[in-house]
């Protein structure tokens, strides 16, 4: 699975992949995570990225064309847009063909969840577009992304954090990532609203201790507890 982040900040991407779990999956070739700057696709001195919004208002909106290049560079250009102009179709183009998606982050998308990571870890390469200023020149979502999508119902100051969260969710998903499959077996089954206790050493601490059937080395009497103390 290879990921794509097209952010002005990329070590904040590159300094939180290159640690635990992301690190490991990227080592093991399960997973590839890369960042592209669209100020590497700007033609004046100042590597401009955003402008002040036509019709007035506070703050800067992030331009269209360094966008748009960096996403032809990476071919990332949603399938059936043609060069960004014609033929728009709002499709989801994870398909056999092309089984790619171009997402940009907003508050305003649907709603990230573990249904959707699961969606995604069938597909072959997610490219992430995080938007910073006042947000991203409209022609952006209507002629060169797939889908917005948000992680929570609230506002932060640029798609970054949004995109790690993402990234991280999906890649769980992925062979070859996580150590132990079991694990994510486990973690599964706490999602559908299922979890006991959990304890480790040591089995007093402070006066505070683990309870006694954890201790007994009978198995299925610990899964009979384990069973009684699930939260529904």
């Amino acid at each position: 699975m290879k990921f794509n982040v097209l952010t002005i900040f990329p070590s904040m991407i590159e300094s939180y992949s290159s640690e635990s779990i992301l690190s490991r999956g990227q080592k093991a070739g399960a997973i590839e995570i890369r960042t592209v700057n669209p100020r590497d696709f700007t033609e004046d001195k100042h590597k401009q990225v955003d402008d002040t919004p036509y019709g007035g208002g506070p703050g800067m909106v992030m331009k269209p064309e360094p966008i748009y290049k960096a996403l032809k560079s990476i071919d990332a250009i949603p399938f059936g847009k043609v060069d960004g102009l014609t033929k728009i179709k709002k499709v989801f183009n994870g398909s056999l063909k092309r089984k790619k998606r171009t997402i940009m982050l907003s508050p305003r998308g649907r709603q990230f969840d573990q249904r959707v990571a699961e969606e995604w870890s069938k597909l072959d390469e997610i490219t992430f577009v995080c938007g910073r200023y006042e947000g991203i020149d409209q022609r952006v979502v209507d002629r060169m992304v797939d889908e917005e999508v948000s992680v929570g119902p609230y506002v932060l100051a640029g798609g970054e954090l949004g995109s790690l969260i993402m990234i991280e969710a999906v890649s769980r998903l992925i062979p070859g990532v996580l150590g132990n499959a079991e694990s994510l077996e486990e973690e599964t089954f706490s999602l559908e609203g299922s979890e006991y206790p959990q304890y480790t050493k040591p089995s007093d601490f402070k006066g505070w201790k683990v309870p006694d059937i954890l201790l007994s080395g009978d198995h299925k009497k610990i899964e009979e507890w384990r069973k009684s103390e699930t939260k529904k």
